[in-house]
């Protein structure tokens, strides 16, 4: 079969988007007759140029490859090509993965410490590569993913945040990301939840505020966003309403009207309590 040619059969099985010539990762024409798997894997019809190829340069052929033949995953681990020894990763048996740790790639490293047992991954924690360090807090637990909530990179204290124990949040309530900070909000006990009302973000806030209970919800009853005032307009202990029935955004006023007790009603038809209408865009 040449490098340049398939059958119909291969043609028909490519999928939009997928590659329209045979070329490996060094930018050459593939040659199945130079190929080390010509005998054996080819001659079966476990491969197929653009189909199913380990020296393709896309992912998603190697990535065939290696799923239709996942007993030479050991071999592709020694592959020149870091796409290679990445995808080989997840079929090769774990004892010859902690080599691995150590290749040159992010991505080759970052696949091994997504198999290999969490403790590995510690060696791993001040990686100079995001992609592993990323990968190391998704493995890693306990008083191990501290270090990593003071990360350089957002993302990676995003993951440490989804993943630290709920008592030891409290030092990732300042973050200076509001992103990882509404992680926080969402997970954090709620021994701790309230001193994050007053957060500079409103989405944080809201986090904060979709989990207080009702009587908590108090302080928020003149938050500057009416979204935060909405939400305690939901939820807030019915003594609080009474506030929020004359809120200047109708949307908000409603909510609190709707929920009041009869008496309060009453009470603020009697007294005439002011409403002066509006929108969230006034």
């Amino acid at each position: 079969m040449s490098a340049d040619t398939t059958s119909s059969s291969a043609e028909g099985a490519l999928r939009t988007g997928e590659p329209v010539q045979a070329i490996d990762w060094q930018g050459r024409p593939v040659s199945c007759s130079a190929c080390e798997f010509r005998d054996g894997v080819l001659a079966k019809g476990l491969c197929k140029p653009m189909l199913a190829c380990v020296h393709d340069r896309y992912a998603k052929l190697i990535e065939r490859f290696f799923d239709t033949n996942p007993e030479l995953s050991d071999i592709g681990l020694s592959h020149p090509h870091f796409e290679v020894r990445a995808i080989s990763v997840r079929h090769a048996s774990i004892f010859k993965l902690p080599a691995l740790l150590a290749d040159p790639d992010p991505e080759v490293r970052a696949a091994a410490v997504m198999r290999l047992p969490a403790r590995q991954a510690l060696r791993l924690r001040a990686d100079a590569d995001r992609k592993v360090r990323v990968a190391v807090a998704a493995r890693l637990t306990g008083a191990d993913l501290v270090p990593l909530g003071s990360d350089e990179d957002y993302y990676v204290r995003m993951v440490t945040a989804r993943r630290l124990p709920h008592d030891m949040l409290p030092m990732m309530m300042h973050d200076r990301e509001p992103e990882v900070r509404r992680v926080v909000a969402r997970r954090i006990a709620e021994d701790w939840l309230i001193a994050m009302a007053w957060d500079e973000d409103p989405l944080v806030r809201l986090e904060v505020a979709q989990r207080l209970t009702g009587h908590q919800l108090a302080v928020l009853l003149d938050d500057p966003d009416f979204r935060i005032r909405f939400a305690v307009a939901e939820r807030a202990d019915p003594e609080h309403l009474a506030v929020l029935a004359g809120d200047p955004v109708d949307v908000v006023a409603d909510m609190a009207r709707s929920r009041l007790t009869p008496r309060q009603a009453t009470v603020i038809a009697v007294d005439g309590s002011p409403r002066t209408g509006g929108s969230p865009d006034a």
